[in-house]
């Protein structure tokens, strides 16, 4: 594992870190509101760019970087903050039908 390395998991190191604390609000609030699904899918786009390239990186030189499991493990974070996004939609319109 060579310095680039040591660097980019240390960025996805860092992203993920916040993750954990978003999905526990996102838990507690109950509410979507504030919130940008389409954010996040931008977000799981960008992680899913980089994990390609490591797959093109492992065909081209048959080593897959260690890397690619933080990518996993942010985009599996980030999935299920957007599944409490939906979860947390629908009971924003039941409280607003319970209101009605």
């Amino acid at each position: 594992m060579d310095i680039v390395q040591l660097c980019e998991i240390g960025m996805l190191v860092a992203f993920g870190f916040s993750w954990p604390f978003n999905i526990i609000k996102s838990w507690r609030s109950r509410t979507a509101k504030g919130k940008s699904v389409i954010f996040e899918f931008i977000v799981v786009l960008g992680y899913l760019v980089g994990v390609l390239g490591k797959f093109i990186t492992w065909r081209n030189t048959g080593v897959l970087a260690y890397s690619i499991w933080f990518y996993f493990a942010d985009i599996a974070m980030v999935t299920i903050d957007i599944v409490l996004y939906f979860r947390n939609t629908r009971l924003d319109r039941q409280a607003e039908n319970n209101q009605a």
